[in-house]
């Protein structure tokens, strides 16, 4: 289950306001229908989700895995900028580990190893450094594993350098697959357990996007600004959602369900992260489609026809 919606509005990659109860209620649905961990980080919400979550597992008689994320952090003005400095790394820890209430990270990710498309030089320290400092805080009990977010392949062979890493954390959709043709490969050649986030596409691929819908996403929504939700692309990806909600209709599912039944279908990836912000559309994503031949080579059609 993701958690980045639930770092409510006003920042700068918010999604618009988010009601704490609704994603509280969102998280206890999600582990009601069998859903075992959750995924957030400490710059979503500049902190918010991670305390949503904290309240959320608080009680628990058996808590889910927890995974959050390093090396993004933000000034009192709330301006995000990188850095991947052993004490920034180590602060963070600390400051997560203190929202989430918890006395160990599940698992740790470098949540980048650049930022908006800059050098790597163009940030403090460098993912070797990074690296040994979550060995260092492993040492410690802090963290019980950790891996790497938005990394390509000589990334991850440089932090592997460092220590084994357990897990990447990429995007991953019918929408985005630039990582398909070396960085999944590398994950899966090296035993790496890849963690695709966004199979619906931030909610383009869900269903309940509409032209009207998306017309009106609040100001401080970031998807207001991506090209996919903007034409020329627009129609082409709604295109898509009336497939994928044909093939659900056979299946009784939504579209969206279908759009992470075909992210798991590749070898490399272990799992989906599927944001929620309330009970039902946790509810909703406990399932366990498996698309046919058929509903594969219908999709391989639209492909291909965009492809021409």
């Amino acid at each position: 289950m993701g958690a980045w919606a639930m770092g409510g509005g006003k920042w700068e990659f918010a999604w618009g306001a988010q009601n704490d109860k609704d994603s509280i209620e969102a998280i206890h649905a999600g582990l009601d229908r069998g859903l075992n961990w959750i995924d957030t980080a400490a710059m979503y919400g500049l902190g918010h989700s991670e305390t949503v979550v904290g309240r959320a597992i608080k009680d628990l008689r058996e808590r889910p895995y927890v995974f959050t994320k390093c090396s993004l952090v933000w000034d009192e003005q709330g301006r995000i900028s990188h850095n991947l400095r052993a004490a920034s790394i180590r602060r963070e820890a600390e400051g997560s580990l203190t929202r989430l209430g918890v006395q160990r990270i599940d698992l740790y990710q470098i949540h980048w190893p650049a930022w908006k498309g800059q050098p790597e030089n163009a940030s403090p320290g460098s993912i070797e450094e990074a690296m040994l400092a979550l060995v260092a805080l492993q040492h410690e009990g802090k963290v019980r594993r950790f891996g790497v977010s938005n990394f390509n392949a000589t990334q991850m062979a440089r932090a592997r350098a460092v220590a084994p890493i357990t897990s990447l954390q990429p995007p991953y959709s019918l929408l985005a697959r630039d990582v398909e043709w070396t960085t999944l490969p590398f994950a899966l050649r090296n035993r790496i357990g890849v963690i695709a986030y966004s199979p619906m596409y931030s909610g383009l691929l869900s269903g309940a996007m509409t032209r009207s819908r998306i017309a009106n996403l609040p100001d401080d929504d970031w998807r207001r600004n991506n090209p996919n939700f903007q034409e020329p692309f627009l129609t082409q990806n709604l295109e898509l959602v009336d497939i994928l909600q044909r093939i659900g209709a056979r299946h009784n599912v939504g579209p969206g369900q279908v759009a992470i039944a075909w992210t798991l279908l590749n070898p490399a990836v272990t799992g989906a992260i599927v944001g929620v912000r309330t009970a039902a559309q946790a509810r909703d994503i406990a399932g366990d489609l498996r698309l046919t031949e058929e509903d594969v080579a219908e999709i391989g059609t639209w492909r291909a026809q965009k492809a021409a």
